[in-house]
């Protein structure tokens, strides 16, 4: 795994609130919070409800652009530019792995019809820090 891949995983790694933006039915931005967190092939997730309307708008168009990495202002030295395209999945295992009692205010149980995970797979990740000039910048193969 590269420096960079390395850096920027450690970054996503943890759940963290993270903004996603996303095109509406007509053609618009549409910017929302999330919690997200990434896996070491640099694959984002989240959870969320199957009747939410970001997951009209992803079917629509799975174009998704996240950022992460600045909190606070305090905490803006170095962050992440992410754009990827999204999925959602209903996987028994995939619901089973990510669920935690905190959803049942939302779901009645991993197997709530409405329960699913979003999946975002990154093509291209700038990562940004205040003694750079620009950013280094991370594509897909």
């Amino acid at each position: 795994m590269s420096d960079l891949k390395k850096r920027i995983y450690g970054a996503i790694k943890k759940p963290q609130i993270m903004p996603l933006a996303t095109v509406t039915e007509d053609e618009k931005p549409w910017v929302r919070y999330i919690t997200g967190w990434g896996s070491e092939d640099l694959t984002i997730r989240f959870i969320t409800s199957l009747q939410s309307r970001k997951v009209g708008q992803i079917k629509r168009n799975p174009e998704v652009h996240l950022t992460c990495g600045a909190q606070t202002a305090e905490s803006t030295e170095n962050y992440l530019q992410i754009s990827g395209r999204a999925r959602f999945t209903t996987d028994k295992k995939e619901r089973q792995r990510f669920w935690k009692d905190e959803l049942k205010a939302y779901f009645s149980g991993p197997d709530d019809p409405t329960y699913c995970i979003c999946v975002i797979k990154p093509y291209r990740i700038e990562s940004y820090g205040m003694t750079q000039s620009g950013p280094e910048v991370w594509e897909s193969d």
